[in-house]
């Protein structure tokens, strides 16, 4: 039975990282929110100093019906993204009639800002902050440390998944 995953968190948890390890250990399909976002031009409507609502639930719109595609091929899917409005991860189940699995991951702030001076394109620390300020304002789903290994944390996520038959 496919189903899918939600994987959130503040900027430079690892959460891409995880969700590519996750794709290949599962057969799924991976999306990128982020990349979504950027691809449809959907990074310029802003609200409380954070991409709008609106922004999200329009990425939400378009990867669904393709996630919906795959999902009744039997294939599982991970969804990736800071999530940082409930109303979008509320928006994405409810347009996915499936089960699913968020999980939030929590790491401290310094790790993120370390992670992502890492990155062969950082978004600097003001981002960092900004992100994850907003990011850990609510928990949903199975909470995860993500401070462990990138290895540790993506067989975390998998013990919490079903087993296949």
């Amino acid at each position: 039975m496919a189903f899918y995953i939600i994987i959130r968190g503040p900027l430079g948890c690892g959460k891409s990282t995880i969700a590519e390890r996750l794709s290949k250990k599962l057969n799924a399909k991976s999306f990128s929110i982020d990349k979504i976002l950027d691809k449809h031009n959907l990074l310029t409507e802003w609200e409380e100093g954070y991409i709008s609502q609106k922004s999200f639930k329009k990425a939400n719109e378009i990867i669904s019906s393709e996630a919906r595609e795959h999902l009744e091929k039997g294939i599982s899917v991970i969804f990736d993204g800071n999530f940082y409005w409930k109303s979008q991860i509320e928006d994405l189940i409810s347009k996915l009639n499936f089960p699913h699995h968020v999980f939030t991951l929590k790491v401290p702030l310094e790790v993120c800002i370390k992670r992502d001076q890492q990155r062969e394109k950082p978004l600097g620390e003001v981002a960092t902050k900004e992100v994850y300020k907003k990011s850990t304002e609510f928990d949903y789903g199975i909470i995860i440390d993500a401070s462990k290994s990138l290895n540790e944390t993506t067989l975390e996520i998998i013990s919490h998944l079903p087993k296949p038959k």
